[in-house]
């Protein structure tokens, strides 16, 4: 849990500048920019020494150490090709640079920025990257193996309003990391919603938080079944950020709070249900985006809600075969505990459709492993009702290279999820099309003229990419930066 937090800015000679080494750039065809030809003479040759020795390919992601006269140290970062300088080549650049900063043990670096790197997007990049890549979790170690924490990186040239807007997009990302990789017995419901409150004191935010008695009484038989199996107390979280006049419609951000899966009594095998800390994910990104939001302050109305608890098993546990009733009087049989997250985000985009009005929602949840059957870790599945909504979410996965994939939701695919005794069941048909038949059940608790998106990131949310700015098997923060990018914040 920590991370480099802020980002300073300089146009100043990076000669000028002090820090315990400078990072430049080289494309691939190794030609040296002048910024390239002053470092290696600051350097005493060391970087053209590097490049003879065919040490230097300026490969996107690469990063090679050279250490020069007078123990002077820089970072060569790859470019790639010349033609295809993009945002993305930037983001890995700088959490490479600052990833090696902790290995090496270097309090302060300068980032060089090459002359041509004038677009926003790219200083933005830069700024998330070195903050991302500085990312560690070491909260619960008591002896810690690598307690060094980088102080400070200045980004010499790029634009200023860019980059310090990268650095609050990331911070909101490792806040997210933080909850995220928490276990079950401390991210627990007040866990979130006391996150929840922090952010709110620190903007334009209203919170507001139903205990377990409030929502049952409100009509929220959905979330209380799930509920029904822990002793720890389950919450329902809201939170407004109230940018613009009351009269324009706010954006919906919902998120999966489920704070430990069990599988309740459709029980999950033992093999690594450790990871079910984890499927509270969607409750990290709207957390995280909150956050952003709270920083920057945008003009508009975004409101980000939350159902929390735990899914265990008990003798007051709901079971398979019972019949709940949601937030909107709607009936679901259940067929498998197991199918948890769809009955809590049943209520919670009930609940939105009914009190908001919104421009639309998006909803956020580890939902099915079925997801990453289909995608692996390398995409989120996404599928929707308005095709403007998904073509913006689209072109926003584009800025950030966070990549989604849209499913469909055919008729074809609602009518598996219809139930014979009751209106909806939380299952669709046996071995197939899962993540669809997720996506198909939420469908039936949003308002009918409601532009609405659901993002599986049961793949994504965490575990195995190989990312500088990501860490192997922890959490990743994963669509933040594509909502954000989405609200045009």
């Amino acid at each position: 849990m920590s991370h480099l937090s802020k980002i300073k800015h300089t146009t100043r000679d990076w000669r000028k500048v002090k820090s315990d080494a400078i990072a430049v750039g080289i494309f691939d065809d190794l030609k040296p920019s002048r910024q390239f030809q002053g470092v290696n003479r600051e350097l005493g040759r060391g970087l053209s020494n590097a490049m003879a020795a065919n040490l230097i390919k300026g490969e996107v992601g690469e990063l090679r150490t050279v250490v020069g006269k007078k123990g002077a140290i820089a970072f060569v970062y790859g470019l790639g090709n010349r033609g295809d300088l993009n945002a993305e080549t930037f983001r890995r650049a700088g959490a490479c640079v600052s990833k090696a900063c902790v290995a090496n043990n270097i309090k302060s670096t300068s980032f060089l920025m090459p002359i041509n790197a004038k677009n926003d997007y790219i200083s933005q990049a830069v700024s998330e990257g070195l903050v991302l890549g500085s990312y560690q979790f070491n909260e619960f170690k008591t002896i810690n193996e690598n307690p060094f924490e980088m102080k400070s990186v200045t980004i010499i040239g790029g634009n200023k309003k860019a980059i310090e807007k990268g650095s609050i997009i990331a911070n909101g990302v490792c806040l997210a990391r933080d909850i995220e990789n928490r276990p079950g017995n401390v991210a627990t419901p007040t866990h979130l919603a006391d996150n929840a409150k922090k952010i709110g004191k620190s903007g334009v935010m209203k919170v507001t938080i139903f205990d377990r008695e409030k929502f049952t009484k409100m009509g929220m038989g959905a979330l209380a079944g799930v509920a029904s199996g822990t002793k720890v107390p389950p919450k329902f979280i809201i939170m407004e950020y109230m940018g613009a006049p009351k009269k324009q419609k706010p954006k919906v951000l919902v998120g999966k709070g489920l704070t430990f899966d069990s599988g309740g009594i459709s029980i999950k095998p033992a093999a690594k249900m450790d990871e079910m800390k984890y499927d509270m994910c969607g409750s990290g990104v709207v957390l995280g985006v909150m956050k952003v939001l709270a920083e920057l302050k945008p003009k508009m109305n975004v409101v980000g809600i939350i159902p929390s608890t735990e899914n265990m098993s008990g003798d007051k546990a709901y079971r398979p075969g019972d019949v709940l009733t949601a937030y909107n009087g709607k009936t679901i049989e259940v067929l498998n505990t197991d199918a948890e997250g769809r009955l809590i985000l049943a209520d919670a985009l009930s609940y939105a459709s009914k009190h908001y009005d919104p421009e639309y929602i998006i909803d956020f949840a580890t939902l099915t492993g079925a997801v990453v059957v289909a995608l692996g870790h390398v995409a989120t599945g996404i599928m929707g009702t308005d095709a403007t909504l998904i073509k913006n979410i689209k072109s926003s996965s584009k800025n950030t290279a966070e990549k989604v994939w849209e499913f469909p939701l055919w008729d074809e695919y609602i009518d598996q999820v219809k139930s014979k005794i009751a209106d909806v069941k939380n299952m669709g048909a046996p071995m197939q099309a899962g993540s669809i038949a997720g996506g198909a059940f939420l469908k039936a608790f949003v308002g009918d003229k409601i532009p609405w998106c659901h993002f599986d990131i049961a793949g994504t949310a965490w575990g195995d990419r190989d990312l500088p700015y990501q860490n192997k098997g922890t959490a990743t923060g994963e669509v933040i930066r594509l909502v954000v990018d989405l609200l045009a914040v």
